[in-house]
């Protein structure tokens, strides 16, 4: 297990945002990662739109996960509806 970090930018309107972050929770509970920590960062205006989107809520996800499973796990967050972007990186120790 090697230590991540993941910055999704997700819907700013309330439910979207909500179902955003449920499924953001779900995918990693799915792909067993492990010391799961989250930081909302805010809703904040995008530097370009996003499929008409002007706004986005950004939330910063610290976790254990396998390298095996990564490749897996960004396929099936870019097909959520509700997460607009996404930047996944390894953390050096």
């Amino acid at each position: 297990m090697r230590q991540y970090e993941l910055v999704a930018v997700l819907n700013s309107e309330e439910d979207q945002f909500r179902a955003g972050k449920q499924a953001v929770s779900e995918l990693l509970a799915r792909f067993k990662a492990a010391d799961v920590k989250e930081e909302d960062m805010g809703d904040r205006p995008l530097a370009y739109s996003i499929r008409k989107k002007t706004r986005g809520h950004y939330m910063l996800y610290r976790m254990s996960f396998d390298p095996a499973s990564i490749v897996a796990f960004e396929r099936e967050l870019k097909l959520a509806p509700s997460v607009l972007r996404h930047l996944m990186v390894k953390v050096e120790d």
